[in-house]
């Protein structure tokens, strides 16, 4: 099972994975611990991650950046709108109401909804898990906002669906961060509990959760939010100031330009982190439009003022916190600052002033969310062992429902703004056995503005005729460990009860709790019964339950992808994908080919010069050259089929040459052992009898003359001729050589064990005797 934490943040993203020795941030292919979320499609295959950030300028309108933004939401709220003004690709309205993204790929027009995007690049990070793990990867803990609705909670789980993951949980960003600080601080007072508060200022979003640690324990008391504050923000402060003041001192226009508007924000993102060390900072664009290069020049302190609404709404986030979760700021033990936002000196110390103490910085505010959701993982799976650490989050909206047969019947709130999840609750009505439920988020005050408020709108009706209308009906609502709400069964009873001056019974739904009460006492039977002075309590004593009957409950009508629409970009997702690798082999193939030309033309000049003939070489430059030629005209775009042929063609005309080149190295080493051999054992027969070292010798001179006979032969044959012959036949004769010296060196042993005195010199140095034991 792999126990694996995706962070997926707006501008890039982390993975981080659980092992035996703690939790391990993974390189990509750049040896990055970050990969930015970009997905682009390039002229013929699409680049993700890095590559993708590398063919933004070059490709504008088919880069897609910043996809989280639009995940889960609808075309015309404003936030989006602000958002795409932003972006440099075309968009438009989708049959659900939300965003559509069109751009120029394999010269067809393509349309993809966000999720389908986000999904190549969950793939793209599956990719990358799996090939530094060396296996499969499925299970997961994905980070996300706290502010997001359940349309797009469901959004990021369908996405990665697309990618082949299973998200186990979804994780808010600042539990995360909270589960990664509090599971290794061993600092906590059994005493009382110890508050921190979190702030993350990310690339467009600003996020501030307070929590309260004990001892293995760590509890969620609010979560505040900006969704729409950022870096970026300050980015963009920036940009239009100098976008201002070109247009009035060059006359340039840099929002009717896309490629110039991009290089301008990533000049003005370099430009503000310059000014989180220096007082100042200038600003130098090359050939930014029509060939013009443009230099500006800003102070901080004018920066800060350009700034002084986007602080200001930092501060207003932080004391949201503060007031949702019951604390005083005075309560406050510690201020831990992470996102790339915060770096900005005078967002620290607007926070400072809040709480009147300075802010942290012990976590990695790139890694952090990673790592803590690649915690939570391995706190659910089954093969990992982790410390025990309970963490109870709190839901940032408040939930409710209603029911509609008809006639609205009363509003229910569900699940209340700060309540803990996953949790069920059950709530009953007075209604017909067919209704259509919707959920939503109620407390408009705490929501996100611009946002749809809907979370879910399902169909409740029987398997079949009920027999009745009017009916006690009871749904169980469950907000799962994704912090989405799924109603997870319905069923429907009725009463009867009998009027004690009455034989006549009647059918009768009970309902429960107060608001349920009032519409029973409205009901004509409850009258009838009333007037005979029938208290309600006695009529509640006198019946009879019916048994319960289940209704079936639709799946969640309130959605921007369907089932279907998943499958549809399961299979373009693999299809993409399939093609990519193609791309990707014809392109090894072809730089295989062109590698293969420069090679084998320096080998000709070089190591092959030796074994081969003039007029090779002349025949297989001649070819090379032609083939170069081609590769870069005609050939520059040929099918992968195409590369390979041409690449056995070229091999098949060098075969023979490198065949004679690998036998002279082969032969050159063979002989090379043979004279080492020969020379070993002339210097060993130095120590046998005069009768066995005058063997041995024989046997070496006859070998030498054997090589130096071959010698002369391999001399007089022409370059082009193959020698396979006389490497072999050098081989034979040192193993021949080998062997004989091998059974004179053995005869010489037997005949000091058996025939030969000892001296008095082997008598005073045992040790140095070389008889056999």
């Amino acid at each position: 099972m792999s126990v694996v934490g995706f962070d997926i943040g707006n501008e890039n993203c982390a993975i981080a994975v659980a092992k035996r020795g703690g939790i391990d941030v993974l390189l990509n292919d750049e040896s990055k611990r970050e990969t930015p979320a970009v997905v682009s499609f390039g002229e013929k295959q699409r680049f993700l991650g890095s590559a993708g950030a590398a063919f933004a300028t070059k490709f504008p309108k088919s880069t897609i950046s910043q996809i989280k933004r639009l995940i889960g939401k609808l075309y015309n709220e404003p936030s989006v709108k602000e958002d795409l003004k932003l972006l440099p690709f075309e968009t438009s309205e989708g049959p659900y109401g939300g965003v559509l993204i069109h751009l120029e790929y394999l010269g067809k027009t393509w349309t993809f909804t966000p999720v389908e995007i986000l999904g190549m690049l969950f793939a793209h990070l599956k990719q990358l898990t799996e090939k530094n793990l060396e296996s499969p990867v499925e299970d997961c803990v994905i980070g996300i906002p706290s502010y997001f609705t359940d349309l797009q909670r469901r959004e990021y789980i369908n996405a990665a669906l697309i990618a082949g993951l299973r998200p186990l949980k979804l994780m808010h960003d600042c539990t995360a961060i909270a589960l990664g600080y509090g599971i290794y601080k061993t600092d906590f007072s059994d005493e009382k509990t110890t508050n921190v508060i979190f702030v993350d200022i990310g690339h467009s979003d600003t996020q501030v959760t307070v929590v309260a640690f004990e001892e293995g324990k760590m509890t969620i008391l609010s979560h505040s939010f900006d969704p729409n504050l950022g870096g970026r923000d300050f980015d963009e402060v920036l940009f239009r100031h100098f976008a201002t003041q070109f247009k009035e001192e060059h006359d340039i226009d840099v929002y009717s330009n896309a490629r110039a508007s991009i290089r301008l924000r990533a000049s003005c993102e370099k430009l503000k982190k310059i000014l989180s060390a220096n007082a100042e900072a200038p600003l130098s664009i090359d050939c930014l439009i029509d060939d013009k290069d443009l230099n500006g020049f800003i102070r901080r302190e004018e920066f800060e003022k350009l700034s002084a609404k986007l602080l200001q709404r930092v501060s207003d986030v932080c004391q949201e916190a503060i007031k949702d979760s019951g604390l005083g700021a005075d309560k406050i033990d510690t201020i831990e600052l992470v996102g790339s936002g915060s770096r900005i000196p005078s967002v620290t110390r607007k926070i400072a002033s809040i709480f009147d103490k300075e802010p942290m910085r012990t976590l990695n505010g790139s890694e952090c969310v990673a790592r803590g959701c690649a915690l939570a993982c391995a706190m659910l799976s089954p093969t990992c062992q982790v410390k025990d650490h309970k963490v109870q989050d709190s839901f940032p909206y408040s939930t409710g429902v209603f029911f509609d047969d008809g006639k609205r019947c009363p509003e229910f709130t569900l699940f209340p703004k700060g309540s803990s999840f996953p949790r069920n609750k059950t709530v009953a009505y007075h209604g017909n056995t067919t209704s259509h439920c919707h959920v939503c988020y109620i407390n408009k005050t705490d929501f996100p503005a611009g946002l749809s408020h809907e979370a879910g709108y399902f169909m409740i009706r029987p398997s079949q005729a009920s027999g009745a209308e009017k009916v006690l009906v009871k749904v169980k609502v469950h907000l799962n460990i994704h912090g989405i709400v799924e109603i997870e069964a319905a069923s429907f009873q009725f009463i009867e009860h009998k009027h004690p001056s009455s034989k006549k019974s009647f059918r009768y739904s009970w309902p429960l709790g107060i608001k349920a009460k009032r519409l029973f006492q409205n009901n004509a039977a409850y009258r009838r019964f009333s007037s005979s002075r029938l208290s309600t309590e006695r009529y509640a004593e006198e019946a009879r339950w019916g048994r319960a009957r289940n209704l079936e409950v639709s799946e969640n009508y309130c959605v921007l992808t369907t089932i279907d629409e998943i499958r549809v970009a399961q299979k373009r997702a693999q299809m993409f994908a399939e093609h990519d690798i193609k791309v990707e082999k014809t392109k090894e193939k072809r730089n295989t080919l062109e590698s293969f030309i420069y090679e084998t033309r320096s080998k000709l000049l070089s190591s092959y010069r030796s074994v081969t003939t003039d007029s090779e070489v002349e025949i297989i430059s001649e070819t090379l050259q032609k083939t170069e030629d081609w590769l870069y005209e005609e050939g520059d775009d040929e099918s992968e089929t195409v590369y390979i042929r041409r690449l056995e063609d070229l091999s098949k005309l060098l075969d023979p040459i490198e065949i004679r080149y690998k036998d002279e190295i082969a032969r050159k080493e063979a002989t090379k052992a043979l004279r080492t051999c020969i020379q070993e054992n002339h210097l060993a027969a130095n120590s046998l009898p005069p009768s066995h070292k005058k063997k041995v010798n024989d046997e070496c001179i006859e070998a030498e003359g054997w090589l130096d006979h071959l010698s002369r032969l391999q001399d007089s044959l022409a370059k082009s001729v193959t020698r396979v012959y006389f490497l072999s036949a050098i081989s034979e004769i040192t193993q021949a050589l080998k062997r004989r010296c091998e059974a004179i060196f053995s005869s010489k042993l037997s005949l000091l064990k058996y025939e030969e005195p000892v001296d008095s010199d082997q008598m005073q140095n045992p040790s140095e005797m070389q008889v056999e034991n």
